[in-house]
């Protein structure tokens, strides 16, 4: 087989084929299960490895820290290729985190901050370059949004992801109305990308339809891109694209990263690895997709103490009995349990969660006091963050969002 026919086989397996009780591709997330959607599956349907007990440990010898609670949990639980960047760190090489945010909406809510926050500690326990693209081009093609709102949201989003501390030294935000007119490496790579990929192959992955605007069929490009060094000649300068990169990002957005992958050999660029998390649950349930026009489906940044109290206590869905007598004989449902499923994102202490999980199965602990646990972290993190991001000025932002050459430290 020739190497584009090759590469077309590959990329067509990538096709989404939705199983009946499930769609996840980077704009639908549905399940019709209590529990949400079945990792299990998607890991086998796209081919992805679970992050097992063998690389926890390796990542904590390699690293000398602990792995973070979301990866002792489970809640980053697929990954590609992450051995391979253990073995860069290990033999002190260099690479570099990409993540990236599509601002929609002025608030972020908490389902938002998962993969910054992750992130945000892998680069404190690497201490390598980070890029984040805030793709404002993929909102103005999907939303009924003007450019200019796209690109305003993109200033606000960044002050709460600047909010949670990220070092602007190493940091590099950027917007991709901003920076792909000005840097003519990234736009070549984009071109190049764009080369790799039919059109068929596109809707196959991303199931585009005759009707959507063309926009849309070359936008994979643009977030395939960052994955590539030598689109950012400011930090790594001339290195060829051989820099490679991890990925932090919910599996939702894996097509494009598959697709990356698959092109990246033919251009003579390192495949990025991947590290995936699951979804962060509705108010209302797993099942239930959280929406930036409905507030009472999640927590918002913007949320009042009040606010927060109310939603938990009147929204969140419990997997307490139908009432006190029944939840004391036959316990809580921890699985289907939206106040416990908070708390394993939010809670980083193993022994308290493991003591309120017994108590609460049990029908020790009535579903009133376990809300009243999460209600009182989520008041104090939601809090601490608006007085975080009451500093974060113009001027700061744009001291993340200037092109620049970042500080790597020498390995």
């Amino acid at each position: 087989m020739t190497e584009t026919g090759n590469l077309e086989a590959k990329v067509e397996e990538l096709e989404v084929e939705e199983e009946d009780d499930q769609i996840v591709d980077p704009w639908n997330v549905v399940s019709t299960s209590g529990k949400g959607v079945d990792y299990d599956k998607l890991i086998k349907k796209f081919g992805s490895t679970r992050i097992d007990d063998a690389l926890l440990e390796r990542f904590e010898k390699v690293t000398g820290q602990k792995p973070h609670h979301m990866l002792r949990r489970g809640i980053f639980f697929s990954q590609r290729d992450v051995h391979l960047i253990l073995n860069y760190y290990e033999a002190k090489k260099p690479f570099f985190l990409y993540t990236g945010r599509g601002p929609s909406s002025e608030a972020m809510h908490l389902g938002h901050l998962i993969p910054f926050m992750f992130t945000k500690w892998l680069q404190e326990v690497f201490d390598v370059p980070l890029v984040i693209q805030m793709t404002d081009d993929e909102k103005f093609l999907w939303k009924d949004l003007a450019v200019e709102e796209a690109l305003r949201l993109t200033y606000e989003n960044a002050k709460d992801i600047i909010a949670l501390g990220f070092d602007v030294n190493k940091t590099f935000i950027f917007s991709d109305m901003e920076y792909i007119g000005s840097c003519p490496a990234f736009y070549r790579n984009m071109l190049k990308i764009q080369k790799c990929v039919t059109f068929n192959q596109v809707k196959g992955i991303f199931g585009f339809g005759d009707s959507d605007c063309i926009g849309k069929i070359s936008f994979p490009a643009i977030q395939a891109a960052p994955s590539f060094s030598n689109s950012f000649p400011h930090i790594f300068g001339e290195d060829g694209g051989k820099t490679p990169c991890l990925i932090p990002c919910a599996i939702d957005q894996d097509p494009y990263f598959r697709m990356t992958r698959d092109v990246a050999p033919r251009l003579g660029y390192p495949k990025p690895a991947l590290m995936h998390s699951t979804f962060f649950p509705a108010l209302q349930g797993a099942q239930t997709k959280m929406s930036a026009s409905d507030p009472n489906t999640s927590i918002f940044l913007t949320d009042t103490q009040k606010q927060i109290k109310t939603k938990i206590n009147k929204y969140a869905f419990s997997g307490g009995g139908a009432s006190v007598e029944e939840h004391r004989e036959k316990g809580g449902d921890c699985d289907i349990d939206i106040a416990y499923q908070y708390l394993t994102f939010f809670l980083d202490d193993d022994e308290k969660l493991e003591e309120i999980r017994k108590a609460y199965s049990s029908g020790q602990m009535l579903t009133g006091e376990l809300k009243k646990e999460l209600i009182g972290i989520l008041q104090k993190l939601v809090a601490e963050h608006q007085e975080r991001r009451k500093s974060v000025t113009l001027d700061v932002i744009k001291s993340f969002m200037t092109p620049r050459a970042l500080n790597i430290p020498p390995k």
